[in-house]
């Protein structure tokens, strides 16, 4: 297990760089269907610089780098280390060629009486569902966003990432760093994850799924629906329906995902479809008309811009280190 100290000064090997372009059958908006997978600006496994996307990542096969840059004969994309034909490989589901929107008619959204998201769906061509195919990163990054702020959450998935993860290979902007192993994570120790601001409940979630080993993800990939996907990670202790739909959402795309739960999403599906706030029951009854396509639905309200004015106090991060 590396430090930051040594991830710092390590020179990764990396080897003859592996590269390819993928020219995508639909339209992509690259930047905004890879780029929802950041955690934060300052994410230690994604970044963008100038007009390329790059991105470190643990593959089954090591740890790779992928660089990311679209033009108009389609994604350039080059790859180092030891999972770069992996990544190389997997590169058309992160761009959102598994994203299948068959039964979901966007005239759909005008006969319903939403105008507005039908005209967000038509401005919005070529906003995929990206995957990732890789359940336990996602995992562990969902599992650390349960309940406090983004600005806690992406801070917390810094720290770890770039004191436990590993250093990725090839010539980055700046130094970046892929998820621990599976294994990696199980062994973080308590006062690190404090350190990190994740508390108990959190940390003790990744740990025990942790030593599952890579079970949980060979289980979650040959699962054929998001039912049987979501009863096995709430099957996990600290998993509960929110977390396993963040999972779904990144790593498998699921344009069926649900966040119930989320401190936000029911209130605002709920303004922008009826002008009100909704409990997580109202937002799910509002979204049944798209069953099968209700987070391709959500990502539409998300992208129209409509927000209830927020008068309430905003919720403050409490810091629990100094405990």
């Amino acid at each position: 297990m590396t430090t930051t100290a040594d991830a710092a000064t390590a020179a990764p090997a990396t080897g003859p760089p592996r590269s390819t372009v993928y020219r995508p059958p639909h339209p992509l908006r690259l930047m905004r269907t890879v780029g929802s997978l950041m955690r934060g600006p300052k994410d230690p496994t994604m970044l963008v610089a100038g007009t390329t996307l790059w991105r470190a990542s643990r593959t089954p096969e090591g740890v790779a780098t992928l660089a990311l840059r679209q033009a108009s004969d389609g994604v350039h994309a080059t790859a180092w280390g030891a999972g770069a034909e992996w990544a190389l490989a997997q590169l058309p589901a992160l761009c959102g060629a598994d994203d299948d929107a068959s039964g979901f008619d966007v005239s759909s959204l005008t006969e319903a009486g939403y105008p507005f998201l039908a005209d967000v769906a038509r401005r919005t061509i070529g906003l995929r569902l990206t995957r990732t195919d890789l359940i336990f990163d996602s995992l562990a990054s969902a599992v650390i966003e349960q309940k406090v702020t983004s600005f806690q959450a992406f801070g917390a998935w810094r720290v770890l990432i770039t004191r436990f993860g590993e250093r990725a290979p090839g010539p980055t902007p700046r130094p970046m760093f892929a998820p621990p192993t599976i294994d990696g994570w199980r062994l973080i120790p308590s006062w690190a994850w404090h350190r990190a601001g994740v508390e108990p409940p959190q940390s003790r979630a990744i740990v025990r799924a942790a030593e599952r080993g890579q079970r949980i993800s060979d289980v979650v990939l040959a699962a054929q629906t998001g039912a049987e996907r979501d009863r096995i990670l709430t099957s996990l202790p600290g998993i509960g329906v929110w977390t396993s739909a963040e999972t779904r959402i990144r790593a498998l795309g699921d344009p069926d995902a649900v966040s119930v739960g989320d401190y936000h999403l029911a209130h605002e599906v709920g303004f922008a479809l009826t002008g009100a706030r909704v409990d997580d029951d109202g937002m799910l009854e509002l979204l049944a008309p798209w069953a099968g396509h209700r987070h391709r639905v959500i990502r539409l309200i998300l992208a129209s811009g409509v927000r209830e004015a927020r008068r309430g106090p905003r919720l403050a991060p409490e810091d629990h280190r100094r405990r």
